[in-house]
This record gives structure tokens, sequence and C-alpha cells, in this order.
């Protein structure tokens, strides 16, 4: 049948793997370096992935393949991994998500430099990559979820970050002074649009430059046209937290 369908231009593409998590129907996999559509009859045609590739590789073209099949995109969901893994031409931001019997066991106190009597740390971490560049938007850790931004410097300042911040939240990590926002507005924006966001939590340092990220997070709340609640932690550069509080829904 003739029907529209993605096209993937193998000379633009770089491998990076952004696409394949944005593809609710698994049809895209990273092989030999580049992006390829794996099957045509799990690809629905509605072009989700394009927003996605950063090298304008992908288009939706008219051409002869087979029908969709959504049967075909549960079996594969159904045969999915514990560790949800995304191939990708970079290993550093291929998406994984983590369940808690994948996590590894806490280390012994002694291996990690710490006092032997001390009680051995466990990771809150659930996903990966978290770079906020890296992260999908349509990545599935995302669905549904409390969601942290926090600045570089927040999980070396809070010794006790994973307890107190990560536990039970996506995060997303970046620095608005030293990285290019450009596009981080935009991309968080589109986090909270395709997921139902819970909540927001903006986790940064005390010093000025910081408090973009915040404004950052209320600017993608107000593009979005979704009333995501959003909170505010500030640290200090000793590590202590300052403040928290729950912004007004109207902040921006």
């Amino acid at each position: 049948m003739i029907r529209e369908i993605v096209m993937i231009d193998e000379e633009r593409c770089d491998g990076c793997g952004q696409c394949v998590p944005a593809c609710e129907e698994g049809a895209l996999q990273i092989i030999d370096g580049k992006a390829r559509l794996v099957s045509d009859r799990t690809c629905d045609g509605m072009g989700a992935c394009l927003g996605h590739c950063p090298q304008d590789a992908i288009r939706i073209v008219r051409r002869e393949a087979e029908a969709f099949d959504e049967q075909a995109v549960a079996a594969g969901r159904a045969a999915e991994p514990a560790v949800e893994s995304v191939p990708s031409g970079c290993p550093g931001s291929r998406f994984m998500q983590f369940r808690p019997a994948d996590l590894p066991a806490p280390c012994a106190a002694e291996r990690c430099g710490g006092n032997e009597t001390a009680s051995p740390a466990q990771s809150e971490l659930r996903h990966w990559p978290v770079q906020l560049r890296l992260l999908s938007p349509q990545a599935p850790v995302l669905r549904g979820a409390s969601l942290l931004v926090a600045a570089d410097c927040i999980p070396v300042a809070c010794a006790d970050f994973h307890r107190i911040m990560l536990r039970g939240r996506a995060v997303v990590v970046a620095c608005p002074k030293l990285d290019d926002p450009a596009g981080y507005v935009e991309k968080l924006a589109e986090m909270i649009r395709a997921n139902e966001l819970l909540e927001i939590v903006v986790a940064h340092m005390e010093v000025p430059c910081c408090v973009g990220l915040l404004m950052m997070v209320l600017q993608a709340r107000q593009l979005s046209g979704r009333n995501v609640p959003v909170s505010e932690i500030i640290v200090s550069t000793q590590g202590e937290i300052l403040r928290q509080r729950r912004l007004p829904a109207d902040a921006a």
C-alpha cells in the first residue's frame, strides 16, 4: 500500500540516537552508527521523531510500505528488557531506564573510602543520561514523573542529594552560566507538554547566576500552557539548604 512513512538521510545522520527514544513504536534503531527504520509495519508515519534530529536527517515521504501493525508494536514492547536501553552512536548519550532490581548493591564503605561503620549509600538514579541537552522529552521515565531540574553543582555541594532531592524523581542537570542555554526553554516546555508531569523541583545554588535555571523552567511552563506545580530549593556554597518553597501558579 502507499502511505506516509519516515525516511532517513544517511549522509546527514551522525548516529546520535536522539530519534530512537522519541519513537514510541520502536521502529528506529542505531545500526552501524546510523539511525535505521527497522520495520515498516512498526512506523505509524506520524513523525514524532522528526523534531529530535539535530541534523534534520529525517523526513516523511509517501511510498509503498507495509500497513502499520499495532500488534507488532505491542509485541516489541512486551519483549523489552528489564533495563530499557536505546542504542546510540555515543555510549554516553544512550538512554537507559533502571528498575530497582537492576541497581547495583550499595558499595562497601571501605571501598568507597568511607568509615567502615558508616551505613552504605544507595543511588537513587533511575535513568541515563541526566544532562538536559541529552535527555529526550519523549523518554519514558518522564511520563507522569516528578522532575528534578538541578544545577550541575548541586550534587557536589549537597551531601545528601540522593536521599533529599533525587529519590523518586526523574532528573536533568544543567548550568545556566556555562552551558549555551539556547533551546533549553523550548526543550523543557516540550517535556512538560508531552508527559503530564506531577511537579517540577528546581534545585539551584545561592549564587545569582544560578537563578537562571529557575527562570528557564518558569518560562518553559508558560510556553507549554500547562500549569504544572513548580518548587524551588536553594543550596548554599557550603551545601546547606537555605530555602524550600512552592512557587505560585502564575510565577514567570
